[in-house]
Parts: C-alpha cells; sequence; structure tokens
C-alpha cells in the first residue's frame, strides 16, 4: 500500500497502550491482534504504532454480523476520500461523516478551537463547516471559548 506524503503528517499513531486503552482491551490482546495481522501497524524499534485508520479498518471488519453488509455498504456510499485522503460526502446525508468526526472526541474533555480544528482537519477540509455543524446538530457545545462533545448526544453508528 502507498501512502502520499500527507498520510505521515495527517495521520495520528497509537501506541498498544495507547489504543488498548482507549478500546478498553487489554494490551497483550492488542499486540497479539498485530502480530496476527488483524490490525495494521509499523514495528519501529521494540514498539509498534498504529496508524488511526487501520484501526477504523479493523472495527469495520469486526462489526457484529447483523447489519454488517448493509452498513458498511452505506457508509461506502456515503463517505469517501478525496485525493488528498480528507473525508468527503457522496451524496447530502452529512450526518455520518458528523458522527464519525465527532466519535475522535472524548466526552468530557473541552477543546481549544486550535486542537478542535486539528482533528477536524485529518478528516475534512472545511473545518469551519463541521465546527459549525457540530453546534447546530447539538454534538459540541461552545462554552467559554472550549468546545466540548455533548454528553447527552448519542452516536447512531
Amino acid at each position: 500500500m502507498h501512502y502520499n506524503e500527507g498520510f505521515i503528517k495527517n495521520t495520528e499513531f497509537f501506541t498498544t497502550a495507547e489504543l488498548a486503552k482507549k478500546l478498553k482491551m487489554n494490551t497483550q490482546v492488542i499486540t497479539r491482534k498485530i502480530q496476527s495481522g488483524e490490525i495494521r501497524a509499523y514495528k519501529i524499534g521494540k514498539d509498534w504504532r498504529i496508524p488511526e485508520q487501520s484501526v477504523f479498518d479493523w472495527l469495520e471488519n469486526n462489526v457484529n454480523e447483523k447489519g454488517k453488509q448493509s452498513k458498511k455498504q452505506t457508509k461506502k456510499q456515503i463517505i469517501s476520500e478525496d485525493k488528498t485522503g480528507k473525508l468527503m460526502l457522496k451524496t447530502n446525508k452529512k450526518k455520518y461523516l458528523l458522527e464519525y468526526i465527532l466519535a475522535q472526541f472524548e466526552p468530557n474533555l473541552k477543546y481549544s478551537e486550535s486542537d478542535l480544528n486539528k482533528i477536524i482537519n485529518r478528516y475534512h477540509s472545511d473545518i469551519k463547516t463541521i465546527r459549525n455543524d457540530f453546534i447546530n446538530e447539538q454534538m459540541m457545545e461552545l462554552s467559554e471559548g472550549y468546545y466540548c462533545r455533548c454528553n447527552d448526544y448519542k452516536l447512531i453508528g
């Protein structure tokens, strides 16, 4: 697989411990999945680095069987990547894209506009629109200059 030079610059990498914590799994389980090839990762010295897209791919491949095909197909119909690797909509159903990006933010954590922009920019180039949509869809709140994912907003999937 060949990546453009923006891949490294625009991709977040996780250690096995960071990914295990994020997914609420045991570090050894994550390591075994990497070693078996289930999760694509890079070995640097003695440590593994897992690109966030590998995590998303692995999760998509392991979604529960009921509705697996229709959900995968729907997401592929709605979201694609442009030439720079940014996510873009194929249809006017932007909620899936917004929720995918929103899932990158931890609940109850405050983000400065700059931090919010950096995360959004990994997935979409129209940062201002996504930021505004988060507020308009009541996915995030803006208070005292900080953005926070709304606790009462439930991701559809």
